[in-house]
């Protein structure tokens, strides 16, 4: 196996594209996987999160797709040869923009479709042609019933993130598009993690896949330094601010689990003094891309989100991610901390655990094969100090200082205030005692009636109707043929007056 770019042997224009990025050496899935698929072989790849699986098949890819290459302006000299389908739009912006970088000398077109956006600009470029697609699935299952993609010259697929697109519920749309290419083609499958529904998968839709495996499977990066503190709720914030202020850490991810979560926790971090975004699914598009750019750039010290950020984003230089809520599923604990210590570098995992979190600890310890010790952080007197800001921040109804002002300064029971007589009083009394222990109110005695407390008696058998006990008197005739039933009588609503 070479470890250099140099020794292999890629044409001209993409060899010129990966030495002005600066791409020296091969990371060990580079190194392992580009010679496989060059070859035209299956792939089914495992590597930790943040060791270039883009690069691993991109550039070979590109090597294979060179002879398709021409300078035509003609949308049939350009069809759709190679798709690669990833879970997350911002994933698949950033993997359409290193494609981008690789093919910079070469003529080959790319383009990249995906929800929350216009289709038009879409459907305009894939009109146009292009060689490599990259999306999402449900993007571009709209784009196919529309029939801008045609796909029935595709040579290779890549699922990039395959056990997210799972997880997400997106197996029936990768079922679909599969349906819609060749059956001969190279299927290339990379993820972080290998789960029994990806290996099913696999069996699908690869044929006799090369299996290339760089690391246990669901093991952690070796220069993430990983810390699990215990905090409740209320203390997250302070233990958050703590960490950053006594290592020096500048930039950082903060996972939530929830939208909601994401959002109030963005503008309580903004309220205590630091740069802050959120990022979440309930965001536009435009929003989300503009909040993660802005944290590309440095503009912002720390970006709230969900799990969307938590595949494959490359962002160079980010020293630490926090785990504001333990992750619901263990596997995403992988990906969460693999936002740092990208590519080497030494990076900071900050795992906060409530007493409720116990569990999924648990689970993380089962997947990482690793113990996990909570430790106990002593904030000292930042806690005071934090305490102090908040009640100033509340105001003075609801802030700190709200104790030392008694409601009522007249006489009370027991010689204080009403105020002062809670602050002595066990706290958990104002929660478990009845209404009536605290308040001096007594609502007025309920006045019954005795017909309600009778118990149930039945009443006699009724009597038949007046109009039906009257019969007509002996001899008299009727005005209705015997031959015609009478209708059945029924008694008026109001009664007639019959002098009128």
């Amino acid at each position: 196996m070479t470890d250099s770019f140099s020794n292999l042997s890629l044409a001209e224009p993409l060899a010129r594209a990966v030495a002005e990025m600066g791409y020296a050496s091969m990371t060990p899935i580079q190194a392992q996987a580009i010679p496989v698929v060059l070859t035209g072989q299956d792939v089914m790849g495992a590597a930790q999160t943040g060791t270039g699986k883009t690069a691993a098949f991109s550039l070979p890819l590109l090597q294979r797709l060179l002879k398709h290459e021409n300078s035509s302006t003609s949308p049939a000299r350009h069809p759709v040869r190679a798709l690669v389908l990833l879970p997350t739009r911002e994933l698949a912006d950033q993997v359409a923009q290193q494609i981008k970088l690789y093919a910079k000398y070469t003529q080959m077109r790319s383009a990249v479709v995906f929800g929350g956006m216009d289709m038009k600009p879409q459907t305009l470029e894939l009109k146009r042609g292009v060689e490599i697609l990259v999306a999402t699935p449900g993007r571009l299952l709209d784009h196919i019933e529309a029939k801008n993609a045609v796909l029935n010259q595709v040579e290779y697929v890549v699922l990039d993130e395959a056990d997210r697109m799972l997880d997400i519920g997106f197996l029936p749309d990768l079922q679909r598009i599969l349906s819609y290419l060749p059956k001969q083609r190279t299927t290339l499958l990379f993820s972080a993690t290998f789960s029994p529904e990806i290996k099913r998968l696999a069996g699908s839709y690869l044929q006799n896949p090369v299996t290339i495996e760089v690391a246990r499977p669901n093991e952690t990066a070796s220069t993430v330094e990983q810390r699990f503190y215990a905090a409740q709720d209320d203390d997250k914030r302070r233990v958050v601010k703590h960490v950053l202020t006594s290592r020096g850490i500048k930039q950082a991810f903060v996972f939530v689990n929830s939208k909601l979560g994401c959002a109030r926790l963005a503008r309580s971090l903004e309220r205590d003094g630091l740069k802050t975004t959120a990022l979440h699914g309930d965001k536009s598009q435009d929003e989300r891309l503009k909040a993660l750019d802005a944290f590309k750039q440095g503009e912002v010290d720390l970006l709230v989100c969900t799990d969307v950020a938590a595949r494959g984003l490359d962002i160079k230089d980010v020293p630490a991610v926090f785990n504001f809520d333990v992750p619901f599923n263990a596997e995403d604990y992988v990906h969460r901390i693999g936002r740092t210590g990208r590519a080497g570098a030494s990076g900071l995992a900050v795992t906060l655990v409530s007493p409720s979190d116990n569990r999924l600890v648990s689970d993380i310890e089962k997947l990482i094969k690793k113990k996990i010790e909570v430790e106990t952080l002593d904030l000292g007197g930042e806690r005071e100090r934090f305490d102090e800001r908040r009640g100033a921040d509340r105001g003075p109804e609801r802030g700190a200082d709200r104790r030392s002002t008694p409601r009522d300064n007249g006489p009370r029971e027991g010689g204080g205030g009403l105020w002062n007589r809670r602050e002595n009083a066990d706290p958990r009394d104002a929660l478990d005692s009845p209404r009536e222990r605290r308040s001096s109110f007594r609502p007025a005695p309920v006045n019954r009636d005795p017909f309600f407390e009778k118990p149930y008696e039945a009443s006699a058998a009724p009597a038949a109707p007046v109009w039906e006990t009257a019969k007509p008197a002996a001899g008299a005739r009727s005005s209705i043929s015997a031959n015609i039933k009478p209708k059945r009588k029924v008694a008026a609503l109001f009664k007639v007056n019959e002098q009128a």
